[in-house]
Order: structure tokens, then sequence, then C-alpha cells
């Protein structure tokens, strides 16, 4: 099994390079399609658009949310093409990572000038090697 810091190294990378080649201003569909093809040709499993079901207080919701991509069925990534992250979004894949019970996730913009800025690790209960301007949550 591949080490989460590892994926998530890879996942950036091929993100960098993708802003790198289309800048900013597409759709985040067109960044999640691409990034995942990337991704698959590096030899990672790479789910799309993966709907989750949640249980909450005996009941139960089909397809609550979708997750933009899940990489090696550990990774969740969640893609946004705005202007500039706000707080909302990182809630947003902290409690993704919380249903899930998945342990890290990236939040990753593609509408900002570089992808720099717009790059987000989101922890859940896990023990990191990433550098803490990295973590959303240290």
């Amino acid at each position: 099994m591949t080490d989460i810091d590892r994926i998530s190294g890879d996942v950036v990378d091929v993100a960098m390079r993708l802003h790198r080649d289309l800048g900013p201003g597409l759709l985040e569909s067109v960044y999640e399609m691409i990034l995942a093809a990337r991704l698959s040709r590096m030899g990672y499993s790479v789910a799309r658009q993966r709907a989750i079901d949640v249980e909450f207080e005996g009941l139960r919701f089909d397809a609550a949310f979708r997750i933009d991509l899940i990489v090696e069925d550990r990774l969740l990534v969640e893609i946004k093409s705005v202007d500039k992250l706000v707080a909302v979004h990182a809630k947003q894949l902290l409690t993704y990572l919380r249903l899930t019970k998945q342990p890290v996730g990236l939040l990753l913009n593609f509408g900002g000038e570089t992808l720099k800025e717009g790059i987000r690790r989101i922890v859940n209960n896990h023990t990191s090697s990433a550098p803490p301007r990295l973590c959303a949550n240290p």
C-alpha cells in the first residue's frame, strides 16, 4: 500500500503541472477530468464523483454528497475553481473526511493566478509528515 503522504505529494505535483499548462479560469469539471486521467496514467486508482451515503440518527441518506476524486480509496480531493479559497471550503472537506472516516484530503483551487496559494492539506486524526504550511487544520 502506497504511503498517503506520497500519494498526496504526487497529486500536488500533477495538479501544479496541470495548472501551469492550462492556467486558471476553466470549470472545475475540466481540471477534475484531466487530473484523474493523469493520475490514472501514473498507475493510481482514481474514482470521480463518488456518491457517498450518510447515516444520521437512524436515518439513511443515499448519495448525500459527491466527492470530486478519491485516489487509492484513501485520499479525498476536492477541486475548486474560484478566485480565492474561504474557510467554508476547508470545512466542507473536513466534514467529508469525518463522514467517510478517511485521514487526509486535498483542497485544490485552480482559479488563482498560481496553484501554490490554492493548496490545502486537510487532516482528520492523522499524524502527518507534511509541512504545517500545507495543513489547514494542523
